[in-house]
């Protein structure tokens, strides 16, 4: 499984410090909250809301540099609008190494 990185993040800031470490803190303080509201959503079968939640977390898993964790996402997400929940684990699992990162930056 491909693993986050900060390609994308070093690319945006253009050597900003502070614009880099910005980012990085609104990744971490939202991702979490993100991750528990999608959880919640899926497990009562809100799908259409769970769509939602992963419509927003697909772009912290594009800035990341997941490309195909991204396609997974994205897949997923529209799976969910039709109430399918096939790439269900593998999305969570894309949702577990990100937390796993996250307490690494």
């Amino acid at each position: 499984m491909e693993q986050p990185n900060h390609s994308y993040i070093d690319q945006l800031s253009a050597g900003n410090k502070a614009f880099k470490e910005k980012l990085i803190s609104v990744i971490k303080e939202e991702f979490p909250e993100e991750k528990a509201i999608y959880l919640k959503n899926i497990s009562a079968k809100n799908y259409k809301e769970a769509a939602e939640n992963v419509h927003k977390i697909k772009h912290k898993i594009s800035i990341l540099g997941l490309e195909k964790s991204y396609e997974v996402a994205r897949a997923f997400e529209n799976n969910l609008k039709e109430e399918k929940t096939n790439l269900k684990d593998e999305f969570e699992n894309i949702l577990h190494v990100i937390s796993e990162y996250l307490l690494t930056m």
